[in-house]
């Protein structure tokens, strides 16, 4: 019977180990996925008219034409700017501003039409809010 009770010991012993081990690793492995949804000032650039002008829509805003975006001055591999600028159906300004930060590992994105906020920091835009979950 005392040979039975050291056995189980042994066996919960290990088995606890096992399951901190497995959960720190799934802990690592999760953080390590929360970088910013774009790494490079390129892709952001790249990506922002398209999920901006889709953000837009789903919101019942048309745009004359393509968003022009630039970088904005300041930016650095490790917190990325980039602005765009266009106008509605309307003829309202739209102002899009979108940034990435290496250090929170975070997006953020900023509309304003006509100068006032339609989106404020929000972590996505467009599409990549149904695709991200976010």
């Amino acid at each position: 019977m005392e040979i039975a009770r050291v056995r189980a010991m042994v066996v919960g012993i290990a088995a606890l180990a096992v399951v901190s081990v497995v959960t720190g690793v799934v802990y690592l492995v999760l953080a390590g996925r929360g970088g910013p949804r774009y790494g490079s000032q390129e892709e952001l650039r790249r990506v922002l008219p398209r999920t901006a002008a889709a953000e837009l829509r789903a919101r019942g805003i048309g745009l004359q034409g393509a968003l022009r975006c630039r970088d904005i001055p300041g930016w650095t591999e490790e917190r990325l700017r980039v602005g765009c600028e266009g106008v509605t159906g309307d003829r309202r300004p739209v102002q899009v501003i979108g940034t990435g930060d290496e250090r929170t590992r975070r997006n953020y994105f900023t509309i304003l039409v006509d100068g006032r906020p339609l989106v404020e920091n929000s972590t996505c835009l467009g599409e990549d809010c149904r695709t991200s979950g976010g």
